[in-house]
């Protein structure tokens, strides 16, 4: 089986995410500078097979879009004209940095480390990867 990757994008950093080759375990990948995402999305799924990619799609609470939903876009359409054969599927990501910071906190890491931004962008992604998982697995 190939491994499934989720992105949780941002305007400057974005959070990586995968899961094993039998797609039970989500993990944190890596934080990357949004502007060489693509870059590093090419080399790695050179490396590795890949058959699915989620992309946190962020949303007001009223479905409105926010500030960061033309960044998602933008990149969604660029990743497409990269990747054209790669599907791609958009996912709830509210809440999902509220999340992370949670499980973040619970870790017992000292708070210099809980603030750290890219620790948050990885586990968002994992968080959106794990319940995209857990939708498929019924």
């Amino acid at each position: 089986m190939a491994r499934i990757i989720a992105l949780d994008i941002g305007k400057k950093r974005t959070g990586i995410a995968v899961t094993d080759p039998l797609q039970i375990i989500a993990s944190a990948l890596d934080t990357v500078e949004t502007g060489e995402l693509i870059g590093y999305l090419k080399k790695y799924m050179a490396a590795e097979p890949v058959e699915l990619v989620i992309v946190g799609y962020p949303l007001n609470f009223d479905d409105s879009p926010t500030d960061a939903t033309p960044i998602v876009e933008k990149f969604i359409k660029k990743f497409g004209n990269v990747f054209p054969d790669m599907p791609v599927i958009k996912t709830d990501e509210r809440m999902t940095s509220k999340m992370a910071s949670s499980e973040i906190s619970q870790m017992g890491l000292k708070k210099k480390d809980r603030e750290q931004k890219e620790l948050i962008d990885a586990v968002a992604a994992v968080i959106m990867l794990q319940e995209y998982l857990q939708s498929i697995q019924g």
